[in-house]
């Protein structure tokens, strides 16, 4: 694994978090905290849960053990969990951006939520995070589609393309 591959599927994961919070935008306050029977109960808990799981692992990465993932509540609308999700993100894709191939097979040793020790490297940590946003942006595409509302293709091709046609121009 190279910081080069990670740092782009960090760019990836904030293309297609940007393009999901993007179509998010569009719902109502109502539509936003809709119980709609999912894994989460609503589209806001389900981002929500993403954020958090960046954030947790963000926290874990830096030494730090938080005991509980936010609370979907912390986020009454899109402005406010757009603003941590941008916070959040800013600070992951500085924090990958410094990574050298060393540091990617430094040993992370953490508690997880249940207070179980773990113990991965840190390059395995990071593609968990990756891995896990892409998951659960598929739910929220499943969502906004119950909702009647437009989802965003996040399809990793469609990143490519798109940053293939910018490089070009």
């Amino acid at each position: 694994m190279s910081p080069e591959i990670l740092r782009l599927l960090f760019a990836y994961d904030a293309w297609a978090n940007r393009r999901t919070l993007d179509a998010c935008a569009a719902l109502t306050p109502e539509q936003f905290t809709r119980n709609l029977g999912s894994s989460f109960p609503s589209v806001r808990d389900t981002l929500a849960h993403i954020l958090g799981g960046q954030w947790l692992w963000f926290e874990r990465l830096h030494g730090r053990l938080p005991a509980a993932l936010p609370k979907p509540e912390e986020f009454p609308d899109m402005a406010v969990l757009r603003a941590r999700w941008d916070e959040v993100q800013d600070n992951l894709i500085d924090y990958v951006n410094q990574l050298s191939p060393a540091d990617l097979e430094r040993a992370l040793e953490y508690r997880n939520l249940k207070g179980e020790p773990m113990r991965n490297p840190v390059w395995q940590a990071l593609h968990q995070v990756a891995n896990h946003g892409t998951y659960h942006r598929g739910q929220v595409t499943t969502l906004l589609r119950q909702l009647g509302a437009k989802p965003a293709s996040t399809d990793l091709v469609v990143f490519y393309r798109q940053r293939a046609a910018a490089q070009s121009q």
